[in-house]
């Protein structure tokens, strides 16, 4: 039988991220002032990112600064109308009030929700139940928010490791492809990149959605193994072994909408 509550302290402040690496320009784009990330790589074309941080263009080191403001200006459309996306989506993620964490909260995990299950236990340990959908959180007296929150996050990411790492192998073989190797990543917007070394990074967060949604980002990621870029090819070898991937695209943005704040 569980134990009541434990009582939780208040967190410690976290530290504000550390401030972009990345040298920024600004330009005059449709009667607004765009400020964006560039980053010199041995591509051998402009690409361009955003995510909350802005925008982020990555170019061949023999590209003049001209060249990339061209770029920008032929691609003002697109780029002002992710950025004006994101600051939506952004705006509606403060909107909601961060999740309680008391005993019987409810996580998303894998497009569901489980329980939080808390009782005070002489050491801390964690246990989940798949038949209850409980995880449950033994936490030593004067156990706070923060470490609490801590520990919940470590479960998830070591299920997201082993989880990412089968799926990676199921569609890596339906591809034809091999990855050089697999990191859990924790940007805040971006939910997988692929190297040009093969490296796979995918957001750990990403337990928090239904597996199929998972299974589209792999597939993505796997797919620019083949194709750097997200041309027609590309989208034919995601389609290859995802042909869903259009409809998982749109789902994944409404879910990450409806994600209630977890995790600084």
């Amino acid at each position: 039988m569980l134990a009541p509550p434990v009582p939780l302290r208040a967190p410690t402040p976290v530290a504000p991220p550390p401030a972009d690496p990345l040298p920024r320009r600004q330009l005059l784009v449709g009667g607004y002032v765009l400020e964006y990330a560039l980053r010199r790589s041995s591509r051998r074309s402009i690409g361009f990112m955003v995510d909350d941080d802005g925008l982020r263009v990555t170019a061949p080191r023999r590209v003049s600064l001209s060249d990339i403001d061209d770029a920008i200006r032929a691609k003002q459309h697109w780029i002002l109308s992710k950025l004006e996306e994101r600051r939506e989506r952004r705006a509606a993620r403060l909107q909601k009030p961060p999740m309680e964490w008391v005993d019987g909260a409810q996580v998303p995990y894998l497009g569901a929700a489980i329980k939080l299950r808390l009782y005070t236990a002489t050491r801390n340990r964690t246990d989940y139940n798949p038949d209850t959908r409980e995880l449950q959180m033994g936490l030593v007296p004067g156990a706070t928010e923060l470490l609490l929150k801590e520990r919940v996050k470590a479960w998830l990411q070591q299920q997201a490791k082993v989880l990412f790492e089968q799926r990676l192998a199921i569609y890596a073989a339906r591809l034809g492809v091999q990855y050089s190797s697999f990191l859990l990543s924790s940007a805040g917007s971006r939910w997988g990149s692929c190297t040009a070394q093969r490296v796979i990074r995918l957001n750990w967060k990403l337990i928090h959605f239904s597996l199929p949604l998972i299974d589209y980002v792999v597939a993505h990621e796997l797919a620019h193994i083949l194709e750097m870029n997200h041309s027609p090819r590309f989208w034919a070898e995601v389609g290859r072994i995802y042909p869903a991937y259009d409809e998982a695209r749109e789902l994944l943005r409404k879910r990450a909408q409806e994600l209630p704040q977890l995790f600084n």
